[in-house]
This record gives C-alpha cells, sequence and structure tokens, in this order.
C-alpha cells in the first residue's frame, strides 16, 4: 500500500545486502501478518546502518514498499526519532541532550566545549567528515545528567575532563584506523616479485 507517487524502480532488495534483508525479514516474522507498521524502526535502523548513516528519500519508499505500509508512515518514524540522520553525518555523531534535567545541570557548556573543540556548531559536520554535533531531547539517561551519546555509546555526568578524554579517545581510534589503512595500502602496493621465499 505504498503512495501512488511511489518511484516503481526502486526496491529494497537492489539497495541493502541480502544479509540486511534477512535482519528485516526476522522483525517481520515478530509481529502478526496484519500488523505491517511496528517493524519500521527495526528496518530503517538497518537500512541507515547500510547507507552510509542516513537515510535518503529513496530509501525511506523503498521501506515503505518492502513493508507495504505508507510512505508517509515511514517518515513519521524517521523524522521523529532523533536516531535517524535524514543528512550525511560524521562518522561520529556526537548527540547532546538538552532536555530539562541536562540542561538544568550544564548541556549548555557541554554544547560550547564540543563546538569550540571541534570547530563546527551543532548541527554541522566537521570538514574532514569525522564529527558531526547534534542536540536531542531526553535520552532517558536523566541521573546521569549531563549527557551525551557517540555512536550508541553514552556518556554520563559530564566534565570539561571527561569530554576532552572522550575526544582524546576517539583520536586515538583515528590514529589507529589510519595506521591499518596504510599498512594495508602498503601490502597491497607490493608486487609478487618482491615477496621473498
Amino acid at each position: 500500500m505504498t503512495d501512488l507517487n511511489y518511484d516503481q524502480t526502486l526496491h529494497l532488495k537492489n539497495i541493502v545486502p541480502q544479509r540486511a534483508i534477512e535482519e528485516i525479514d526476522l522483525w517481520i516474522k515478530k509481529y502478526p501478518e496484519e500488523r505491517k507498521r511496528p517493524p519500521i524502526i527495526a528496518a530503517l535502523k538497518v537500512v541507515q546502518e547500510h547507507n552510509g548513516n542516513y537515510l535518503t528519500e529513496e530509501t525511506m519508499q523503498a521501506v515503505a514498499e518492502y513493508l507495504d505500509v505508507p510512505d508517509v508512515a515511514v517518515y513519521e518514524v524517521a523524522t521523529f526519532y532523533s536516531m535517524f540522520h535524514l543528512d550525511k553525518v560524521g562518522r561520529y555523531v556526537i548527540s547532546v541532550c538538552n532536555n530539562i534535567s541536562c540542561s538544568l545541570r550544564g548541556a549548555d557548556k557541554v554544547i560550547e566545549q564540543l563546538q569550540s573543540r571541534l570547530n563546527i556548531r551543532a548541527g554541522e559536520t566537521s570538514d574532514d567528515g569525522l564529527y558531526t554535533i547534534k542536540t536531542v531531547e531526553c535520552m532517558a539517561a536523566c541521573a546521569g545528567a549531563p549527557m551525551l551519546e557517540v555512536n550508541k555509546t553514552y556518556y554520563e555526568n559530564l566534565t570539561e575532563e571527561k569530554i576532552d578524554k572522550i575526544l582524546s579517545d576517539i583520536a586515538a581510534m583515528e590514529l589507529k584506523r589510519a595506521a591499518v589503512r596504510s599498512t594495508i595500502d602498503d601490502a597491497a602496493s607490493i608486487e609478487p616479485s618482491e615477496v621473498k621465499d
């Protein structure tokens, strides 16, 4: 029951790998056949993961077609939950809670420190494509306010030192990634005649 303006050339099976389809199918099987909307969240999470960590109009239409629901049902979910990204984001999405508990306990200072350290504003992605800062509503961690999330990992009771450590740890991970990439590139460039027995 997709919308009439649906692009018939879009099919989820052409957009994501078979293992992603199988994961979505597992979610579909958890609900009675006539209940088509409950798997929307799970399907969007899987598709986002396989689409560079964001959703496009086309991927959302393909999810709607696959689940046999109206496009608008998928759009409603994708635009309501802050875990879904409708634009390209950095490798590290830093979501800062700015709801009442976090605001009262210093969320503004957390955002200011991140913006200063990363040289981007909330809602922006760094030029190198590594970081995106987002402000989000309650993340159900009020007892640990102020808090933020980086790629599904929660950090609570934030201080300037803790934020500096989070960013330093990310930088260290990126250095390791670069070293591994360099090693792989070096190994790939070796000619077979250069390898000694």
